[in-house]
């Protein structure tokens, strides 16, 4: 397919008609870059001059064959040999010429240079003139050469014999030239550009205009005009082609994958012709603009042209010709490759050493040139050279850049090839702590190895930045609390932690990193360091400290602080500021966590919803599967507690898909707890079975993720009605807790739960004290279990009081969100309001249950949660569900309804088809079922219902 190249071969059909007519010769040159159409244009041309009755001979030069004497005017013989000239004399003639030319001087690039001199030259300039005479006496004659930039200098000395002597033929030279670094054939250009009867045509890259009705016709759009999709397709491939043609037809020519949310846009073309269209490019560009092309993909940056001098050892002049070359053949854009297609396809064909040693000198370049340290570092880690005393360093500023930007998996390669950079022992030391801290960010049970050998380099010295103290999380996730005290507990604390000196911990404290490490080795193992956790006037104030607090102090000191509740500090709002400070923060991914913590166990699972929305969201958690599984464990909780299975769910099982149970360590506690709940409370018996399957490591029960896993277990227990094993974990976790001297209900409300068992066992006294008990907790019982707490209290209570305690429930749970404990209190509540006298507001609280209750999984809760079942397992007596079609039948609402409306029997007959006489029997039973007396009693809660459903009335009237 020939694009938008009809303007050139009008012109040159116009050319060879005036030969004809004139008897006159013309000659035409043909330039452009590579891929720009040229042979294209050429064979076209040829095509249609055969079928006027001119004679075509077509050659054309090759890199190959440019030290061939005579190699492109043997071509041309051939053609005229097979055109019927006898060209026996011409081919004798030219070998002996070819005998006297030194190979060196045939491959000079200026034909005029040649020593055109001896017996042989005269008789074969004549003799080949004579020749093609021949052919024109049969019709005009067109010489097609093609590539003249490869044309050998003994043909170029011919070709322009034969331009000399065209002023009385009806010859038609047709010649095309690729663009290179440098002039080509200076001297032979610069008689032939001489020449009165010559025409230049450039061929110039693709518009847009252009692309766009290619593609239209290609779609089988022909006459009207491009769609806007198709003119956007067309601003792509431009942008990505520079309007090159080669570039393009590759392109066109790929399977389009579309995208579902934007029908019949193209938004990925696939497949690898695009790549070898690149290739096909570049080789037959000069090495030169080939090197620079690999060099460009190496850099992926934009390049200065001294930049790129110094990488290749070329001059900048050069180097301006390289890129002059490559932009106008689409595959450079400014300074830089124009496509990350070109770039792999440039970066795949480069060999492996080449590209080594691209990258080595790259990153000395860039050093020089004072380029940032992560610039730098992407080279030495291709390269694998660390030659220079300043690669460490580099290396080191690198890692924490890539740290604080969430690029774990960056920063694992900086840090090995740091430590091994023959830096000195701080240094490696330092390197070693970064190496851990990013490979566990990547995959913990990677990073083991590492930890291992830090541990052992830590030896017996101690201090706030040993490389023991920055291991301190990671030996905590594993699980190994005794090494972790150890390394806190063997440095002393400087000043700045005794109280009444300085700010615990300021910014640039090294005892504010430690006592954060000690309170968290306290509040993740409470077994261990038990005198720092009680010493709260030593860490508490930090919760709501000013500026000058060490962020990472401040973040525990709020988790602290909400597990520890005190009237002293407010823990959620301590954590809401912390989170609205930090977190835009970089590499504040490890500090938000436990402020997210503190909003779960103070009861604002809605603000940990949220949060954990805006953090997910965040680009640095892309790169970071363990801070992103841990943001979505937490928010899987807190969506539990909001009564949203689903969404818990989802996250949950989101949160060990990107990482693996056994990479979570002790923390796995956390995500399947969240799992066996759901499971349990959508009565997915089975699924939560699954899950408890999963091994856990021993260590997670000296942790709070433990008490987390304990109350799941034990719950999935009592809903099998299995009381003993259930009691048995609910009295465990409360064992722990009490040793642990956690109060915080949110954390693990085991007092609650034993209730339930109790309340199953049909002990109703023994589950009041419990949940009495629970309701005295000095600090830290936030709204929902306080709701639960009553709600659970409302069935052991006496008719007359468990009214106010479940109106007391369902405020609290409608305050803290929670709608599936919300159903629950209304679907209680209903049950008692015909013991309070008040049966007519029956239908509106099954109503408003109902709607609490929507979403997958809610139904289960609702109808078989054990907070309103009996002792037996089964809805109190006189309950007939919790769904208003089984207060009133299909029919009877339908009447119900109508009459509510103000309708008489006879309207509600005609309307319903139905007699006057079953209206009237239907009214009968419903005024008794819902113990009204007259039909003006009906309208208070049936319009109510009509308001609340609208639709699924009106299917019942309609």
């Amino acid at each position: 397919m020939l694009i938008e190249r009809g303007e050139q071969l009008a012109q040159l059909r116009r050319n060879v008609l005036s030969c004809e007519k004139r008897r006159q010769g013309h000659v035409a040159l043909v330039t452009g870059p590579v891929g720009s159409g040229k042979t294209q244009l050429l064979e076209s041309f040829g095509t249609w001059a055969a079928t006027t009755g001119a004679r075509v001979l077509t050659a054309a030069g090759s890199r190959a064959e440019q030290g061939l004497p005579f190699g492109v005017l043997g071509q041309l013989l051939h053609g005229a040999r097979l055109a019927g000239s006898d060209t026996t004399r011409v081919e004798e003639l030219t070998r002996e010429a070819a005998g006297a030319v030194p190979t060196a001087e045939a491959r000079w690039a200026a034909a005029d240079e040649l020593p055109a001199e001896g017996p042989m030259w005269q008789p074969l300039l004549r003799e080949v003139f004579t020749t093609l005479l021949d052919l024109v006496d049969r019709g005009p004659l067109v010489l097609v050469v093609d590539d003249l930039q490869h044309v050998d200098a003994t043909s170029l000395h011919c070709l322009l014999y034969v331009t000399r002597r065209l002023n009385h033929a009806p010859v038609m030279v047709l010649l095309s030239e690729t663009l290179t670094l440098g002039p080509a054939n200076p001297l032979f250009h610069a008689e032939l550009r001489s020449r009165p009867q010559l025409s230049h045509l450039a061929l110039p890259p693709l518009a847009v205009d252009s692309l766009a009705r290619q593609l239209h016709e290609r779609g089988g759009g022909h006459g009207s005009t491009p769609s806007g999709e198709v003119v956007q397709e067309a601003r792509r491939l431009h942008q990505m082609t520079g309007g090159n043609p080669l570039l393009v037809q590759a392109l066109v020519v790929e399977p389009v994958r579309r995208a579902e949310s934007r029908k019949g846009v193209p938004v990925v073309r696939v497949g690898d012709a695009f790549g070898r269209a690149v290739l096909h490019s570049l080789y037959r560009h000069e090495p030169d603009a080939r090197n620079v092309a690999r060099a460009l993909a190496v850099l992926d940056r934009p390049a200065s042209q001294e930049l790129l001098g110094q990488l290749l050892g070329l001059l900048p002049a050069s180097v301006a010709s390289a890129l002059r070359v490559l932009h106008s053949s689409g595959l450079v854009d400014t300074d830089r490759l124009r496509h990350p297609r070109i770039l792999h396809a440039v970066l795949s064909d480069t060999p492996a050493e080449v590209r080594q040693r691209l990258h080595e000198r790259a990153a000395r370049t860039l050093h020089e040139y004072g380029a940032e340290p992560s610039v730098v570092a992407g080279h030495l880690v291709a390269s694998g050279w660390t030659g220079e005393e300043w690669v460490a360093p580099v290396l080191q500023d690198a890692a924490e850049q890539a740290l604080a930007a969430g690029r774990p998996d960056l920063t694992v390669g900086y840090l090995r090839l740091g430590c091994g950079a023959g830096a000195d022992e701080e240094r490696r030391k330092a390197l070693a702590a970064m190496l851990v801290d990013a490979r566990w960010q990547v995959n913990p049970l990677a990073a083991g190895g590492d930890l291992d050998r830090l541990m052992r380099s830590a030896g017996p010295g101690r201090g706030s930045s040993s490389p023991a103290v920055a291991a301190v999380p990671y030996l905590l996730w594993q699980g190994r609390a005794e090494e972790a005290a150890e390394a806190v507990a063997a440095t002393p604390v400087g000043k700045a932690a005794e109280p009444g000196s300085a700010p615990a911990g300021a910014a640039d404290s090294g005892d504010g990193r430690l006592q954060a490490m000690r309170l968290l080795v306290s509040l993740s193992h409470p077994d261990f360091l038990v005198s720092t956790r009680t010493s709260q006037g030593l860490w508490s104030a930090a919760a709501t400290a000013p500026h000058s607090v060490s962020p990472l102090l401040q973040s525990l000191s709020v988790l602290g602080s909400a597990l520890l509740p005190t009237e002293e500090v407010d823990s959620t709002a301590a954590a809401e500021q912390f989170m609205q400070r930090h977190h835009l923060d970089r590499g504040s991914r490890g500090l938000l966590v436990a402020p997210l913590l503190a909003l779960l166990y103070g009861g604002r699972a809605d603000r940990v919803v949220a949060w954990s929305g805006t953090l997910l969201g965040r680009s640095e958690l892309r790169h970071a599967p363990v801070w992103r599984s841990v943001v979505r464990a937490i928010r899987a909780e807190a969506a539990l507690r909001l009564g949203d299975l689903a969404e818990a769910e989802k996250s949950a099982r989101t949160a060990l898909e990107d990482l693996p149970a056994p990479a979570w360590g002790v923390a796995v506690g956390v995500p399947l707890a969240t799992l066996i709940t759901c499971a349990t409370e959508s009565g997915g018996h089975a699924e939560a079975d699954r899950w408890l399957a999963e091994p856990v490591p021993p260590g997670m029960f000296r942790t709070p993720m433990g008490a987390h896993y304990l109350i799941a277990r034990g719950a999935h227990h009592l809903g099998m009605g299995r009381y003993q094993a259930a009691s048995s974990d609910f009295q465990r976790c409360g064992a722990m807790m009490r040793g642990w001297n956690l109060e915080a209900a949110g954390l693990a409300p085991w007092r609650l739960e034993l209730a339930r068992v109790q309340i199953g066992l049909g002990n109703r006294t023994h589950a009041a004290q419990l949940l009495r008990e629970q309701l005295h907790v000095p600090h830290g019982l936030d709204e929902r279990t306080r709701g639960r707490a009553l709600h659970l209290l409302a069935t052991t209570a006496a008719p007359d009081h468990r009214r106010k305690l479940l109106t007391k429930a369902v405020e609290l749970f409608r305050s803290c969100g929670d709608q599936l404990g919300l159903a629950r209190a209304l679907a209680d509540d209903d049950q008692v309001l015909p013991q309070a006298g008040e049966p007519g507001r029956t239908v509106p609280f099954l109503l408003r249950a109902e709607d609490a209750a929507q979403g997958p999984g809610a139904g289960p809760w609702v109808r078989k949660a054990p907070e309103w079942q009996g002792a037996s397992g089964e809805a109190p007596a006189g309950v007939e569900g919790a769904d208003r079609d089984d207060v009133l039948s299909e029919a009877e609402l339908r009447v119900a309804v109508l009459a509510a409306r103000g309708q008489t029997n006879r309207q509600i007959s005609d309307a319903l088809f139905i007699t006057v006489s079953t209206v009237e029997q239907h009214l009968t039973r419903t005024y008794r079922k819902l113990n009204v007396r007259q039909r003006t009693d009906l309208p208070s809660w049936l319009l109510a219902m009509d308001d609340h459903q609208p639709g699924k009335v009106q299917s019942k009237v309609g």
